[in-house]
């Protein structure tokens, strides 16, 4: 056997284990540039589902052709964006859940190309005097004046939501003004179209699952198909979950809107929410809401409560519009999920049940170090839930498990013990352990339906 020169042996005791521990930390799937636990997810049901960061160079899984007659010539597709999120946001779609949609329009505050698609500027016929007298739209008219280089740090500045949406954003206190004027350039673009289909930027569409839910419905009845939202007693579906106008509904309030222009003005103004005041208008001109939830719904897939009831349905057995606060990441390795899934069922639709079975269940684990699964998250008012002195994961743990309803536990950075009775599979948070009683979960998903039939809401 040929040996190693002397002045070279020093090296190979040094670099042979860091070479081994390279090839291993890449065969399972580490991200060299994340301090934040990553789980490898394991292929269920002949699924093999990648991982992607936040950064992503590709998608993987690409059809090599879209198909036809999917029915998607009758509908419009407006996604809503804005100058500072729609370079970061946009491009994801345009090659994964937009790829095929024949009819698209990118409906934004600031008119440019992104890969390829130039954007709408849905503020060029709204009044000069509007515009610059109202102090919501700045930041547009330093961007129509100087671009992308006129913005400011504030205008990029991360702010906290709250229950008046971030009032210290610029770009969300002129998003608002957008929703009335984007229904003109819809209708402009495509007058004939039989529905408009109107999401977010961080709106995960699947689109099988749209289709055949729109082919119980008429489109020349005036219909408004939506997530259920309630601000004082305006009724309105939420514009981040993703909605549906009809051909009849979208004529019927562009041309009430036309007659009122200065009146609609008004109360935008004086509203915080736009999705709110298109509401209000769509109501105005006789076009009511179809409660649609669990069709579209306020969450991403990783926080959506499939298990459980809410607003007398159990999402088990529907199949879901749209998921919303999808991050690009999350869009690019759902579009992996979605395309391999159908490629290997014989199924035409996605289930809740589906997908929890194939991309949630797969994923989840008894101990996940720096992550959050949002037990009892979201109220930060409600009482503390969980042992008085938390002395450890393992503690939090015990704790769960002798509450036959706790699922799952979490212990936060401040040692607070969390628990509750949903599964999410949640989002990486640093300084917090999560935990999940997967026997408890297996037992639950055992009593749920098998969905022999597909669930739609239809009135």
């Amino acid at each position: 056997m040929p040996s190693v020169p002397p002045r070279y042996g020093r090296w190979v005791l040094i670099l042979g284990p860091i070479i081994l521990i390279l090839i291993i930390l890449q065969f399972t799937h580490t991200d060299f540039g994340s301090k934040i636990t990553q789980d490898v997810i394991k292929p269920a049901a002949g699924l093999t589902i990648e991982i992607h960061n936040e950064t992503i160079a590709k998608t993987e899984h690409v059809p090599s052709s879209c198909p036809t007659e999917t029915g998607m010539d009758d509908v419009l597709v407006v996604m809503k964006t804005g100058i500072t999120e729609s370079q970061h946001k946009v491009p994801v779609h345009l090659r994964t859940t937009l790829r095929c949609v024949p009819h698209k329009i990118i409906a934004s505050d600031f008119e440019e190309d992104i890969a390829g698609i130039r954007t709408h500027d849905v503020f060029l016929n709204v009044s000069d005097t509007l515009k610059q007298s109202n102090p919501d739209f700045a930041i547009y008219n330093r961007a129509r004046e100087g671009g992308r280089e006129a913005l400011t740090e504030q205008d990029h500045a991360k702010v906290a939501n709250t229950p008046f949406g971030m009032t210290d954003n610029p770009g969300w206190k002129l998003d608002k003004w957008k929703f009335l004027p984007m229904i003109h350039t819809a209708r402009r673009e495509k007058p004939d179209a039989k529905w408009f289909v109107f999401l977010e930027a961080d709106t995960y569409p699947i689109w099988s699952n749209v289709l055949e839910w729109l082919a119980h419905f008429n489109p020349e009845d005036k219909l408004y198909l939506g997530n259920q939202m309630q601000i004082g007693d305006s009724l309105f579906a939420h514009g981040g979950s993703g909605f549906v106008l009809s051909n009849a509904a979208i004529h019927a309030v562009a041309d009430f809107h036309k007659l009122h222009i200065d009146e609609w003005d008004n109360i935008t103004d004086q509203e915080w929410a736009g999705d709110c005041v298109l509401g209000r208008a769509l109501d105005a001109a006789g076009v009511g809401l179809t409660w649609s939830w669990p069709q579209f719904t306020t969450q991403s897939v990783w926080e959506q409560d499939m298990l459980h009831e809410a607003y007398g349905k159990m999402p088990w057995c529907y199949a879901p519009s749209t998921f919303h606060h999808m991050t690009p990441a999350d869009v690019d390795r759902f579009w992996q999920f979605e395309q391999q899934w159908f490629e290997d069922t014989n199924s035409s639709v996605l289930t809740y049940s589906d997908i929890f079975r194939n991309l949630i269940r797969p994923t989840l684990a008894d101990h996940l170090d720096n992550w959050d699964n949002f037990a009892n998250a979201g109220d930060e008012n409600e009482d503390y839930k969980g042992p008085a002195t938390p002395t450890s994961f393992a503690a939090c743990a015990d704790y769960c498990a002798a509450d036959p309803n706790c699922v799952q536990y979490r212990l936060t950075a401040d040692m607070r013990c969390k628990t509750s009775d949903a599964v999410l599979r949640g989002r990486p948070e640093p300084g917090t352990q999560s935990g999940t009683m997967l026997w408890r979960v297996d037992t639950a998903v055992g009593q749920m339906e098998q969905c022999e039939k597909v669930m739609w809401v239809t009135s």
